[in-house]
């Protein structure tokens, strides 16, 4: 699915015109990253978790080859961690 056929599906069921349903997701979206940027958890009860958590350097030899040995930087990530009835929904 993407975004424009979320935006299409949210309009058709809430009864909105496609620009205010694409404002509103918009606004979702933008209020999960600032949370995220934050360092904040991003709970959605019945869907799941989203949260940002950090990996250290690592070293990494592409293909095998030591000679070429390389350094990836720390830095952070986003996880997402699968609620309960989203995951029985899907399995």
């Amino acid at each position: 699915m993407t975004k424009s056929q979320l935006i299409a599906i949210v309009a058709k069921k809430a009864h909105l015109t496609k620009k205010a349903a694409a404002e509103a997701i918009n606004a979702l979206f933008e209020e999960i990253e600032r949370s995220l940027a934050k360092g904040e958890k991003v709970v959605i009860s019945g869907f799941g978790t989203f949260y940002v958590s950090k990996v250290k350097d690592k070293h990494v030899e592409p293909f095998g080859d030591k000679s070429k040995r390389q350094v990836v930087k720390a830095h952070r990530v986003v996880n997402f961690r699968v609620g309960k009835p989203l995951k029985k929904a899907v399995w």
